[in-house]
């Protein structure tokens, strides 16, 4: 499965913000955080969920149904990362697959700083 890389900036994050009607300011609001001990806004980390459905739809098409989507956060992401999402397929079969994914912090030459995601396993079914 192909990776997909996402750059976490503020303008998308106000974005998804908007589009989920998740308005907390820990996702946005620079003295809130900083408030908090925290030094820049965190990630929804809701988007996991939608980078990895788009990263399995980029690479099947259309015709891919993401039927299950099951993960759990290991650490936080934080404004202007950038994060890259990674699948193996487990199992295939007449009906679809199943994949085991996980999204991890890189760096600007593609390393992996800290795994944030894991385990993450989604269950794809075809559609006629």
């Amino acid at each position: 499965m192909p990776s997909l890389v996402k750059h976490c900036t503020m303008t998308s994050m106000v974005a998804y913000a908007g589009a989920t009607w998740d308005w907390h300011r820990i996702h946005y609001e620079n003295e809130y955080v900083k408030a908090r001990g925290i030094d820049y806004p965190v990630v929804d980390g809701q988007v996991f969920g939608a980078y990895a459905v788009q990263a399995i739809q980029d690479w099947l098409g259309s015709k891919a149904f993401v039927s299950s989507l099951d993960f759990r956060f290991t650490q936080l992401v934080y404004a202007n990362e950038i994060v890259r999402c990674d699948g193996e397929i487990i199992k295939v079969s007449d009906e679809g697959l199943s994949i085991d994914m996980k999204v991890a912090v890189i760096d600007s030459t593609g390393n992996i700083i800290r795994v944030v995601v894991e385990p993450m396993s989604a269950i794809v079914l075809w559609q006629d």
